[in-house]
């Protein structure tokens, strides 16, 4: 197909301004701060505030995450095409956003769904009722939400630098609404006494938060994506046609592809199940209050975030590579040490979690700013633009490996004889504790640096494929 004959027209395509990447980066805030609270609080709010038993808690969150994996790349595909809001709502807004405005209010409120106690803790089936179900919703709109915005990323700029600086705006936002989300709740901890009120309250207070910049990034991002839309006519008008099966097939005979989905899943992999697991291991074997669960958090997410223009500057002098694997290397003694840690090193706790907080950062920023750079190998070896498909299958295959590592973890403290009417407990629960925050993310992040080493796209194999692209298209143009 060939593109409008204004297209040739259009003015170039500067580099992106302050403001612009600003409003990107402000749409991951609620992203970020649904997730920090869901993985580090929910389930302790399932197990000690509903009493649902530790094992009914972790097959919710296994459901939700099979249910949520399933179900991004048919969203990725439905946003990739970007016809199901009609074609003058798509001339309009273009591709993603109708997705984002869509699901933005929805999103919010079952957010806060996700914090009440509808039935006693005598109703267990009831309890997982309602938990798996609001749960399968909250998640339903979070992706049509989060991936539409993801995949933005590949359509704002082409270029291989400015694109780790996006990442570092997006992810400077996503930690900064982690930290606050934290901050939040802190002080709802210190407050407000009820436990049931606690989860509520900052369920309220984060639901508004959340919903807010993605207003904003819509209204600050539009002009700069459709440029760049118009100046890709060719390509961004050209969905592919093939099944999805098809799709799928050809998605993941992408090397390059393959080796970012394996460090973007070892790298978090470890941070997630860390972040799911420190409620437990402060509170029943450090001894330490609840309020200094997200204390820990602080220290890990604002190194990280300290860090990330700090690694951003390093990549573009050493490449994304070298960043990954200093941070990393910071990152394994931090876990490692965890383990090792007797209860009553509090300062050796903070220091390793400000440890820990150094590869954070390069986990954050590099494998995303690896992807868009996959996404257009793929477009030079097919002809087909598929950004919703590559991001929602790197989300997929994390949710599936989550999804299964959180379960195991819930049932793993069930078996063990987790209590959760106690702070005191047995042995062998403070041992399933440690492993889950020492030896497993340890073996993650190692298998993570594997894979890097091997990691085939180099800046200047990029800057071929670019050029590649290039010639292709004014090749179509005329």
């Amino acid at each position: 197909m060939n593109p409008p004959a204004e297209t040739a027209k259009l003015p170039p395509i500067e580099p992106m301004t302050f403001s612009t990447k600003l409003a990107y980066g402000a749409g991951d805030i609620g992203g970020a701060i649904v997730g920090i609270l869901l993985l580090s609080y929910l389930s302790p709010f399932l197990t000690n505030v509903a009493h649902l038993r530790p094992g009914l808690a972790g097959a919710t969150q296994l459901i939700v995450r099979v249910w949520d994996a399933f179900l991004d790349p048919v969203i990725g595909i439905m946003s990739d095409r970007g016809d199901v809001f009609g074609a003058k709502i798509k001339a309009q807004w273009g591709r993603r956003y109708p997705w984002m405005l869509f699901s933005a209010i929805p999103f919010g409120i079952l957010f806060i769904c996700q914090w009440l106690i509808p039935f006693p803790a005598t109703n267990q089936w009831g309890l997982f009722g309602f938990y798996t179900l609001v749960s399968m919703l909250l998640g339903t709109f979070f992706t049509m939400y989060s991936l539409p915005y993801t995949a933005l990323t590949a359509e704002l700029t082409e270029d291989y630098n400015e694109r780790t600086s996006l990442s570092s705006f997006r992810f400077t936002f996503s930690i900064g609404g982690s930290i606050f989300a934290l901050l939040i709740a802190i002080g709802v901890f210190q407050l407000v006494k009820d436990p049931a009120q606690q989860y509520l309250t900052i369920g309220i207070i984060c639901a508004i938060i959340s919903v807010v910049p993605i207003f904003y990034c819509v209204w600050g991002t539009q002009a700069r994506a459709k440029l760049v839309n118009l100046h890709q006519a060719v390509r961004i008008e050209t969905p592919d046609s093939q099944p999805l099966l098809a799709q799928i097939r050809s998605v993941f005979t992408n090397r390059p592809f393959l080796f970012v989905v394996g460090i973007y899943l070892c790298s978090w992999f470890s941070l997630q199940l860390t972040a799911a697991i420190i409620p437990y291991f402060a509170e029943n074997y450090m001894g330490l209050a609840k309020a200094d669960a997200p204390k820990i958090m602080l220290a890990v997410q604002g190194t990280a975030l300290a860090m990330l223009s700090v690694w951003n500057k390093i990549s573009q002098k050493v490449g994304k590579k070298a960043v990954y694997f200093m941070g990393t290397g910071f990152w394994i003694i931090a876990q490692a040490g965890l383990f090792l840690l007797q209860p009553g090193q509090d300062i050796l706790l903070y220091i390793l979690a400000m440890m820990a907080g150094l590869g954070v950062s390069t986990a954050y920023l590099i494998p995303w700013s690896m992807l868009p750079d996959v996404i257009e190998l793929d477009e030079l070896e097919t002809g087909q633009r598929r950004e919703g498909l590559f991001y929602s299958f790197m989300v997929f295959l994390q949710k599936i490996c989550l999804g299964v590592a959180l379960a195991a973890i819930l049932q793993s403290l069930e078996w063990t004889g987790y209590n959760s009417n106690t702070q005191a407990q047995l042995p062998a629960v403070l041992m399933a504790i440690r492993l889950a925050i020492g030896p497993i993310p340890t073996i993650s992040l190692i298998g993570g640096l594997i894979l890097a080493y091997f990691y085939p796209i180099t800046r200047e194999r990029h800057q071929q494929i670019l050029l590649q692209l290039a010639e292709r298209r004014k090749s179509d143009i005329s």
